[in-house]
């Protein structure tokens, strides 16, 4: 007997209908770091460009943080919790895997039984969920999808490490992905590099961050930029007509290396760069929806630009995708 299985109807396309963000209130400065560590302002500028960077309270969690941006988001998007039937997480820095911080966030908004889960991709992570969220939407599977990128990643750094304590910070940025009657969300660009999952890891749960900084510097500076110029081909535009160059906020050097790379592949040169790392610090997930939404707060990015965004981390995974700035 043969059956036949509906599936529900698709959309033409999707889009980011709001952005949202959430930044600890605790500054940390290079001199704040230089009372605990053998270092100083200049060289943590010379290396990796960062001036500030927050670190999240005692009581605030990946969970509430992210709950805060996504109430942002919302308020952004112009939609009530009622109208979100699915929530993704992407986060690395949960202290415990169960809850979920889906659940947690959905709980904190008031969202009622969305579908929800986690993912977790590192850096790359709100690139993924984007992509799962958009892919959900077209489908028909979805509505209104919240992602949300967020991190605590002070939990896992050894505060005495003086490489990677000067980088990482805490903080969540979030977007809601709904229907549209034209595509706004490229298709992805994504993949693992997994000859180096040694490169940046935990060991297990009684360790901190582990990370081979000069093999990851060299693999980003160089394998990244490829990879948003497919993403740049699967969405069919030009990089010339690319506004906004927003990656993951690892380290100003990489950041600035890579948006040269894509110039010189035929993104002009005007093109805005995020450059959030210097007063945010590297927020993993979140870099990406925290620095677009606070370049829309300057007034450096406006709704219809053409955003190409670029996640990279631990795994090592990469993604990509081509969006429009709501």
């Amino acid at each position: 007997m043969t059956v036949h299985i509906a599936t529900p109807p698709t959309v033409p396309g999707t889009r980011i209908a709001g952005l949202g963000h959430y930044r600890p209130d605790n500054v940390v400065t290079n001199d704040d770091l230089a009372q605990h560590i053998e270092t100083n302002d200049a060289w943590i500028r010379s290396r990796v460009g960062i001036e500030e960077r927050r670190y999240s309270s005692s009581d605030e969690t990946v969970a509430s943080m992210g709950a805060s941006a996504g109430r942002a988001a919302l308020a952004d998007a112009g939609l009530t919790p009622a109208d979100i039937d699915a929530v993704i997480t992407a986060t690395c820095t949960l202290e415990a895997p169960i809850p979920h911080a889906s659940t947690r966030i959905a709980a904190a908004l008031g969202i009622h039984a969305p579908g929800s889960f986690d993912v977790n991709a590192a850096c790359a992570g709100f690139c993924y969920g984007l992509a799962v969220a958009s892919q959900a939407v077209r489908s028909g599977n979805a509505r209104n999808v919240l992602v949300v990128g967020s991190e605590k990643l002070t939990s896992w750094v050894d505060p005495k490490d003086r490489a990677n304590s000067i980088i990482f910070a805490d903080g969540a940025g979030a977007a809601v992905v709904t229907a549209s009657d034209t595509e706004q969300i490229g298709p992805i660009a994504w993949g693992s590099d997994e000859t180096q999952t040694e490169t940046i890891y935990i060991a297990d749960r009684n360790s901190f961050v582990y990370q081979e900084g000069q093999s990851v510097f060299r693999w980003a500076t160089t394998a990244i930029a490829p990879v948003a110029v497919q993403a740049a081909k699967n969405a069919g535009i030009d990089l010339a007509d690319v506004d906004i160059i927003a990656c993951h906020q690892a380290n100003l050097r990489i950041v600035e290396a890579i948006a040269k790379r894509l110039i010189t592949a035929g993104a002009r040169p005007d093109v805005r760069v995020a450059r959030d790392i210097v007063t945010t610090g590297n927020t993993s997930s979140a870099s990406i929806p925290i620095a677009l939404d606070r370049m829309r707060a300057a007034g450096e990015a406006q709704r219809g630009d053409v955003v190409l965004a670029v996640g990279f981390g631990a795994g090592l995974t990469y993604a990509s995708q081509v969006f429009v700035c709501p």
